[in-house]
């Protein structure tokens, strides 16, 4: 039986679903007068796996809108075979014995213990129970040594495990042994107020002192904390401040020498509600805005009901600020319903539930209707509504167009006033091709009128803005060209690329290339010519306005003549030139400052004295946010002076604090 109780004015029909399905009512289910709803042999019916356990709520209608409840999850009783069995062990008398089973039962199973096929009893400390199914007998006597098995019982059924053998060695005198954590603590998640058991067992000789520590440092506290055993920690009535990993140190009296075993607790808390939706009644045409906020763990996402259905967001209805806010604006007879605000986590759900109405009002105009739009401009659209009847205009002071770019919120929207006169009107100040939704109001005395029929329009396309670029000499007869996407509107198509050379308009040159693509290489040129670059961006309404550039090929002609090689007089063998770029620190540029004091710049210095200068231009490429990198491109200068050695240190950006690696506790 599933109860379900409602207040609230009648009459009210109740609808009782499982896994979103209405129940079928009849023989076997029946909904109570109460709404209590009754089903009879309860079962899985293994045809077509069809069964009778799922998630149920039920539904409850009235005139104002209809309620869902929380769910309630229904299963079938079962308690299928053991997962794990205990197995045989030997110990040593004095010593600590741990035996286990596993068996996952629907409702969670008691499990006891026999030992020769009698049941256990607790009255004996040395023998610890844990409710997960472990078995720990400490200080083992020769008693306690026979056949061992685990007892698992629910509503379903009864199931005993396989049998273990428990052995106990006599031992004279025992051996010294280090401290060994048998079974330390497993990571566990449970909800708030509930019970937690950390298993920690120890052996060792001399026995080991089991304590416990929180990694944080934090204290464990004692209120509601008590040791089960020898070293179990129980925690009872959890709270959100007993998460944490706890640190399970088994040590050996009178010694700093010590064994650790960690384990993470995890304690959920269900949805609690901060701020609820409030009931509203508003004016058809008017707004209304429903807060929902929720505290839990983990963070509970929210979902929105309206008449017990999945609230999608449309025109008039918006969900901002991560589904915390439900603003409904321009108020329909349609958005009169019940809104249900629905927090869920892993720990739980919950709900909480407002009515939005709608007053009745003076007696206000009636909607524009015939609205039409059509664009006129790259800028503009022209708007065009029906001329009312003569004793509907009378009462009408003026119209408001409200317009706003598809897809933006209303807080984008633009309104414009017109005249009780005018029909017809022109929007201005557009963006091109761009598309719009559009409403209107008529307005008299007493308030606004309901909103026309909303209709989109798109302003005609613009052509794109120029493109920005930039050129870089790759040699004699050779150069790159690189360029950026307009970031203004209008619809790109690709770009057209010219060139020409100054000195002889024979030759010249045309590229096209489509909208992805941003770099081309020109080459065969006329060697260390000067050439005029042009690039526009087009689109089906025409070119951009043109970017151009003189691009000197000499400095690639130089480059080429000076080669890779040293030119050097060979009487001397010595070194024309020297260029060190030093990248990798400072140190590398001390280095190289020594090595040029101690007297071998002499023996690698040409006679010729040569020195580099960089020509006026020089192009960069942008790197990282914040560092661009320069490409400087060389020439030779031959005079009298000496040539000196330039040291170019680029500066590597700093590391912002939080980017660097990390460790943290799985």
């Amino acid at each position: 039986m599933l109860d379900c109780q409602v207040e609230g004015e009648g009459p009210i029909s109740i609808i009782w679903r499982r896994n979103s399905v209405p129940v079928a009512t009849g023989v076997r289910a029946t909904v109570l007068v109460n709404g209590t709803l009754l089903i009879r042999n309860f079962s899985k019916r293994r045809e077509q796996n069809e069964t009778d356990a799922g998630e149920y709520d039920c539904a409850a209608q009235n005139r104002y809108g209809m309620l869902i409840s929380r769910k309630a999850r229904v299963q079938l009783a079962s308690l299928p075979k053991f997962l794990s069995h205990p197995e045989s062990v030997a110990v040593d008398e004095g010593g600590v014995a741990r035996l286990t089973c596993q068996v996952h039962g629907i409702p969670e199973a008691n499990i006891t213990w026999q030992r020769d096929r009698r049941s256990l009893t607790t009255d004996d400390p040395r023998y610890t129970l844990l409710p997960n199914g472990v078995l720990q007998i400490t200080s083992v006597r020769r008693t306690d040594s026979g056949l061992f098995r685990c007892v698992a019982s629910n509503i379903a059924n009864t199931r005993f495990s396989l049998e273990a053998q428990l052995s106990v060695t006599v031992a004279g005198s025992r051996i010294y042994r280090e401290p060994v954590i048998l079974s330390g603590p497993q990571n566990l998640t449970i909800n708030v107020h509930q019970t937690a058991i950390l298993e920690c067992i120890a052996t060792g000789n001399p026995r080991p002192i089991v304590s416990w520590s929180r990694l944080d440092g934090r204290s464990i506290g004692v209120e509601g904390v008590q040791v089960l055993g020898t070293g179990n920690l129980m925690i009872s009535d959890a709270t959100l401040q007993h998460s944490g990993v706890y640190v399970c140190s088994a040590n050996r009296p009178g010694s700093r020498s010590r064994r650790t075993a960690l384990g993470r607790l995890v304690v959920q808390a269900p949805p609690e509600f901060v701020q609820w939706p409030q009931s509203v009644s508003r004016p058809a045409g008017g707004s209304a805005v429903f807060s929902c906020t929720a505290s839990g763990v983990p963070e509970p996402h929210l979902i929105w009901l309206k008449n017990g259905k999945l609230l999608t967001p449309s025109g008039n209805v918006k969900l901002t600020n991560g589904n915390t806010t439900l603003a409904v604006t321009r108020i329909t007879p349609e958005d009169e319903a019940i809104y249900q605000c629905i927090a869920e986590n892993s720990a739980g759900t919950n709900q909480a539930s407002a009515r939005l109405a709608i007053i009745q009002g003076p007696e206000l105009p009636e909607a524009p209707t015939g609205l039409q739009a059509k664009g006129l401009s790259s800028s503009s659209i022209q708007l065009t509504w029906d001329q009312p009847a003569e004793h509907v205009s009378q009462q009408i002071i003026g119209y408001v167009l409200h317009v706003r770019r598809l897809g933006e919120p209303d807080s984008a929207e633009l309104q414009e006033a017109v005249s009780k006169t005018t029909f017809r009107h022109e929007f201005l100040n557009l963006e091109p091709a761009t598309t719009y939704s559009v409403y209107l109001k008529a307005y008299s005395a007493l308030g606004g009128s309901q909103q026309s029929s909303t209709i989109t329009a798109t302003t005609l396309g613009g052509v794109p803005n120029a493109p920005s670029f930039f050129s870089k000499v790759l040699n004699q007869t050779a150069m790159q060209v690189y360029w950026e996407l307009p970031s203004r509107p209008g619809k790109l198509e690709g770009f057209r690329l010219e060139y020409r050379c100054v000195s002889n308009p024979n030759i010249h040159g045309q590229e096209t290339f489509p909208a992805h693509i941003n770099t081309h290489t020109i080459s065969h040129l006329e060697p260390a010519a000067v050439y005029e670059i042009q690039l526009v961006a087009f689109n089906g309404n025409g070119d951009s306005p043109s970017t151009r550039r003189l691009v000197s090929l000499e400095e690639g002609a130089k480059s080429a003549a000076a080669g890779p090689s040293c030119n050097c007089d060979q009487a001397d063998g010595s070194v024309s030139t020297l260029l060190i770029g030093v990248h990798s620190g400072f140190a590398c540029v001390l280095c190289c400052l020594l090595f040029i004091l101690l007297g071998y710049r002499r023996s690698l210095f040409c006679r010729k004295e040569v020195s580099w200068e960089a020509p006026p231009t020089f192009s960069g490429v942008r790197g990282p946010k914040n560092h661009t990198p320069e490409v400087i491109e060389l020439s030779q200068r031959r005079d009298s002076t000496p040539a000196p050695v330039m040291v170019m240190v680029e500066q590597t950006p700093p590391v912002q604090p939080g980017t660097g690696p990390t460790t943290s506790f799985p």
